[in-house]
């Protein structure tokens, strides 16, 4: 799940006799392999345009404004639920995409309860939010008894003021940061009642002060550089940040808690633009993509889980066998779908959100 300033990126990968097919692809920053459009290309034949974002909200404006003029997109699923009734996208043709046999059917069907019947999307990754923290730092604040496995590192005025001296960043998204903050207070984590959502914000706005910043992405390099100490983040973007300070050999050690107050369990989906001018080329696209040795080499590259268990075959043992990865059974359990707002509890998330962020 993911973030709020469009950084586009135009990867146009083709020889010039490809000319005349192209498939556009609109992605997340930092999402793909470094030779998965290559490979595509140069087994089809077929071009890719590839531009990223680092926000669903970004992607929403784009997608709701008509005439986007990709081919595959990559919402999170809870955004992509208010976007069906839209006509935003149109229905997959699973003749076209054979590989989406190989999907896991448990992570379809909570990605079902977003996309009934699956009709509009297939899992391109999924993971969680949690916290990742540098060690060192940290325990020199806290102590290695301190509560690094819950979001009181986080919620907790008193730990967080604690550490707000070595940096804390929140993502910036209302969406991420709510749920979460109504799981830690006891409250139902899908609640839409206004006055709960007022609880969640009342506990955000109390450590807003030991807060650095609020940004969904610069969070990887900071942590990596050893900028600040603790980020709200997403799963996969937390273990880049490991690997990136292990590459740096600074001493920086990262790790990713999944809090045991629990998290959400959130899905990035690939769909296809109702108004998308190449769909028989977006159907190669997500038909390649769900390969289990090419959706192997994302994993391996993006540390986000996939959803085709036939690609473990292919993905690192480190990866395939660490638990804030691929969680355990408990750990699944407890974990919740991202919730899905209408527009009245958007309008009250948005005003509460600018409270937050702001301070006023």
């Amino acid at each position: 799940m993911r973030k709020i300033t469009l950084t586009a990126l135009a990867t146009v990968l083709a020889l010039p006799a490809f000319a005349d097919e192209v498939v556009y692809v609109y992605n997340w920053s930092d999402y793909i392999a470094a030779d998965t459009l290559a490979r595509f290309t140069d087994e089809t034949g077929i071009r890719v345009v590839y531009d990223v974002y680092d926000s669903n909200d970004v992607l929403e404006a784009r997608m709701l404004a008509g005439s986007s003029g990709y081919d595959v997109v990559v919402p999170t699923s809870s955004y992509l639920a208010r976007q069906i009734p839209a006509g935003v996208y149109m229905p997959l043709d699973f003749d076209q995409i054979p590989n989406a046999e190989g999907l896991d059917e448990d992570l379809m069907a909570a990605v079902a309860k977003h996309d009934p019947g699956n009709e509009h999307s297939v899992i391109y990754a999924w993971g969680t939010n949690g916290i990742g923290w540098n060690v060192e730092m940290v325990h020199e604040r806290i102590g290695e008894d301190g509560p690094t496995d819950s979001w009181d590192m986080v919620f907790d005025p008193e730990i967080a003021s604690e550490l707000a001296d070595c940096g804390i960043s929140f993502l910036d998204s209302q969406s991420d940061m709510f749920p979460v903050a109504l799981q830690y207070l006891g409250l139902d984590p899908m609640s839409t009642d206004t006055d709960d959502l007022e609880r969640a914000a009342e506990l955000l706005e109390s450590v807003r002060p030991y807060v650095r910043y609020f940004h969904s992405s610069q969070y990887i390099s900071d942590l990596a550089n050893g900028e600040i100490c603790v980020a709200v983040g997403w799963s996969g973007d937390v273990l880049i940040a490991m690997d990136r300070a292990e590459e740096a050999g600074r001493g920086i050690e990262i790790e990713y808690t999944i809090p045991v107050e629990g998290t959400i369990e959130w899905f990035d989906v690939m769909a296809i633009p109702v108004d998308a001018p190449n769909p028989e080329n977006a159907h190669a696209f997500i038909n390649f993509i769900l390969r289990p040795d090419v959706i192997a080499d994302i994993t391996n590259y993006v540390f986000y889980p996939n959803a085709v268990p036939a690609s473990l075959e292919y993905v690192d043992d480190e990866i395939a066998e660490d638990p804030s990865i691929y969680p355990p059974e408990e750990v699944m359990a407890n974990l919740f779908p991202s919730p899905v707002y209408d527009a009245r509890t958007d309008r009250v998330m948005t005003r509460l959100w600018t409270r937050v962020r702001t301070g006023q």
